[in-house]
């Protein structure tokens, strides 16, 4: 047999470790054998050095794999493979495998191989066919493309492909091809850029991105993005950038390094956004590199910008100039806002020193000249500012509101913010609502501090609802009161023509400064209860029971049902005295049968006054509206309105009869005492004429002035028991227990004398009653 051409190969050989190591590169020779087999013998291409020398077997298994690869296992652990630079070679060298073993050279698998062969052999082996790349050119573009894509099968693919391309003079010559492309019109070679770029951002290398988004590279690569090939005709966004995107100094820019990170910023955020805007969960996580660089670009240019002295004080400084154009107070504007929320990326320790320092700088006495100002786009945007610092710490925001209230220069920030909130002209008040939030936020207790030597819930608190509670209620009373609004505010005009109670945009408003006002019933008990009671506030609540949206009308029962839930009897007074169930059942009533969220929250509200016992509220409830209400079956709750209504007032009757069964004992001792006080003086006067002896008398004084100290003891402690009471309506009531009978007596029947079985308590009431015990002559 004579041998054979040789073929270009690399060989490996399996470690010890199960993973294959590169024993070099050479030709591959097929030597016939004495014993008719043959050799596979591998010689260096460089010193034409003996790389391996082995027999072909028998029973030496064989596999061809992709056609290029020939493995071999010549025992445990002991594996072997040559990668060929083509096909033909490979085939040649598997014939004379086959002719050896006897076997058909159409099949791949000679034998089976051991089962640590197949693991990883393919990636290892791949993995080195990637030491160099195609030549960057127009015909390689294909190869290059399928090459890259092959690339994501495996992790160890994906970085040795990545460790190749940070060859930057080779990503640098693959972008020159795009403008070739494009002056040629050879559209499958820009599909194939598109395909080869977007691969470099999945393999998810910081290094990578480093060089495509260099200021050389970073448009080209946007322009290979622009050709995709699923769409029909490519995107124009170099176009965008470099026409419409405009950047403007806002403040001049002296530093370099910082003009040029914000530009690259913005453009990397734009292929972010735009170009990767939908990802799968497979490619968001694929992309964690490119969400890194942006991450890291915005950290630089927060403190740079922190750092420069002279850059931010200018910026608010021209804020709060009253004099500088709408235009330019504009870019300002939009420039901090995009600098604070650039901020939100930071970790809790640099973010709060960075609001500290925006803080100390002059950040909210800028909102504030801002807000007094008409431009209503202007003052949204301020209002974005002002989200981020309550969002970060609204314990500063206080701190500021309550320092702010002692310059008279001017309304106060809060108020300002409040106007914001009720001239919100967008018929949804989407932004009365976010403001709202705010307001909640801000006035929230559970972030408030108290500190020993200072409570900033009471002073905040008592400090809002004198200067700006009358403020978030203006619409309320413009809409609910004939009267007008005599109390300073922060509008001007006529604000009672303004509202109307069947406007919706009207509506929307005060269904959101209702839901603030359940807010604060439920977090400031004190201090809401007093105001509401001082203004009488629910009675202009439920006047809006009669507005045609639905929506408004459950905002009003929401808020008495918040009130009633705290079982406070100084809101049910409040409640009962003003009849202020009224527009509740007349709402009711009007609703008739019609089974919705109306019905539903009213039968609820009187099965909680049911459930709880609020027995003040449940007696007005059915003295008042009873009758009104009573052919309503479909639900048993007014029937056990009424039922529990005369438990009451049975338990109130016998109460009221065991009150006068103790006046009466009362009376019948009164006179047993009478009586014993005439024995008592007929007594004395035998005494002085000497017709009885003294022994007696001692003994029945002793029983008479004990009995008398024992019934005087016990009316004494009556007296205390029955000291005046409020009932539930609110006024006083008395109830004194006098020989004339009186029907309110005491809870439970007078006894006159208190036995015990305590032989010492008996003796301290006979020592008391002696220290009591009266002269014995009138």
């Amino acid at each position: 047999m004579a041998d054979k051409p040789s073929c270009p190969a690399k060989l490996y050989a399996l470690n010890e470790n199960n993973q294959w190591d590169y024993l070099g590169s050479g030709n591959v020779t097929s030597v016939p054998s004495e014993s008719q087999g043959m050799f596979l013998v591998v010689r260096s291409e460089s010193s034409g050095s003996l790389v391996l020398e082995t027999e072909v077997l028998p029973d030496t298994p064989y596999q061809k794999q992709k056609d290029t690869l020939i493995v071999w296992s010549e025992g445990e652990n002991h594996g072997m493979a040559l990668s060929f630079r083509d096909s033909e070679s490979c085939q040649e060298t598997w014939e004379a495998i086959c002719q050896v073993q006897g076997k058909d050279p159409t099949v791949n698998v000679t034998q089976d191989l051991l089962d640590d062969l197949e693991e990883d052999i393919n990636e290892t082996l791949e993995t080195d066919d990637l030491d160099e790349l195609p030549n960057c050119e127009l015909s390689k573009l294909k190869q290059i493309a399928n090459l890259v894509t092959s690339a994501f099968g495996s992790p160890l693919l994906r970085r040795r492909l990545a460790l190749v391309l940070e060859n930057e003079s080779y990503i640098k010559k693959l972008l020159q091809l795009l403008h070739t492309c494009e002056n040629v019109g050879y559209t499958e070679g820009l599909y194939h850029l598109n395909t080869i770029i977007k691969g470099m951002f999945f393999l998810d290398k910081t290094a990578l991105l480093e060089i495509l988004f260099s200021d050389e590279c970073i448009m080209d690569v946007i322009g290979c993005l622009e050709y995709d090939p699923a769409l029909d005709q490519p995107k124009k966004h170099r176009e965008f950038l470099t026409q419409n995107a405009n950047f403007k100094e806002v403040i001049p820019i002296t530093t370099c390094k910082l003009r040029q990170r914000i530009h690259q910023t913005y453009r990397v955020q734009y292929i972010q956004d735009i170009l990767f805007p939908t990802q799968s969960v497979l490619e968001e996580n694929c992309l964690s590199a490119l969400k890194t660089f942006i991450f890291l670009n915005k950290m630089e240019i927060i403190h740079m910008l922190q750092g420069d002295d002279n850059f931010l004080p200018q910026i608010f400084e021209q804020l709060k100039d009253k004099t500088i154009d709408n235009d330019k107070r504009r870019e300002l504007l939009f420039f901090l806002k995009e600098f604070v929320a650039f901020a939100q990326i930071l970790k809790p320790r640099s973010k709060d020193a960075l609001f500290k320092t925006l803080t100390q700088m002059g950040i909210l006495p800028a909102i504030k000249v801002i807000m007094s100002l008409d431009n209503f786009q202007i003052k949204s945007s301020a209002i974005d500012i002002f989200t981020y610092m309550v969002d970060h710490s609204p314990s500063m925001i206080r701190e500021f509101i309550i320092e702010d209230q002692q310059n008279e220069n001017g309304s106060l920030l809060i108020n300002l913010v409040i106007k914001q909130m009720i001239c919100d002209p967008d018929p949804e008040q989407a932004g009365a609502l976010h403001i709202m939030k705010l307001l909640r936020l801000v006035l929230d207790p559970d972030n408030m501090i108290a500190m020993p030597h200072k409570c900033e819930r009471s002073i905040f608190l008592n400090f809002f609802y004198k200067q700006c509670m009358h403020n978030i209620i203006l619409p309320l009373w413009a809409t609910t009161s004939e009267d007008t609004f005599e109390e300073d505010h922060i509008l001007t005009g006529d604000i009672n023509n303004k509202y109307c109670l069947h406007d919706y945009q009207t509506a929307q408003l005060l269904g959101i400064i209702l839901e603030l006002l359940t807010f604060c019933v439920q977090h400031h008990t004190y201090y809401i209860k007093y105001y509401i009671l001082r203004k009488d506030l629910l009675r202009n609540v439920l006047i809006l029971m009669k507005s045609k949206h639905t929506f408004l009308v459950l905002c009003a029962l929401r808020l008495m049902r918040k009130i009633i839930g705290l079982k406070d009897e100084v809101y049910n007074r409040y409640i009962i005295k003003g009849n202020l169930f009224e527009p509740v059942v007349n709402a009711f009533l009007d609703n008739g049968t019609r089974y919705n969220m109306l019905n539903s929250a009213v039968i609820e509200l009187f099965e909680y006054i049911k459930v709880e016992n609020i027995k003040s509220l449940l007696i007005h409830v059915v003295e008042k509206f009873y009758k009104r209400l009573q052919w309503i079956e479909y639900v048993p709750t007014f029937k056990s309105l009424k039922f529990k209504y005369e438990q009451e007032k049975d338990r109130k009757s016998q109460k009221s009869l065991n009150s006068m069964q103790s006046s009466k004992i009362f009376l019948s001792s009164a006179r047993e005492l009478e009586k014993n006080e005439v024995s008592w003086k007929r007594d004395i006067e035998d005494i002085e004429e000497g017709e009885t002896s003294m022994n007696p008398l001692e003994s029945d004084c002793q029983y008479v002035c004990d009995t008398f100290m024992e019934t005087e003891e016990t009316t004494e402690n009556e007296d205390k028991v029955n000291l005046p009471k409020r009932t539930s309506s609110g006024d006083l009531k008395f109830t004194h227990t006098h020989s004339t009978g009186d029907t309110n007596g005491t809870d439970s029947p007078m006894r006159l004398v208190d036995y015990s079985d305590d032989e010492e308590e008996e003796d301290k009431e006979d020592e008391k009653a002696f220290r009591k015990r009266p002269h014995l002559i009138p």
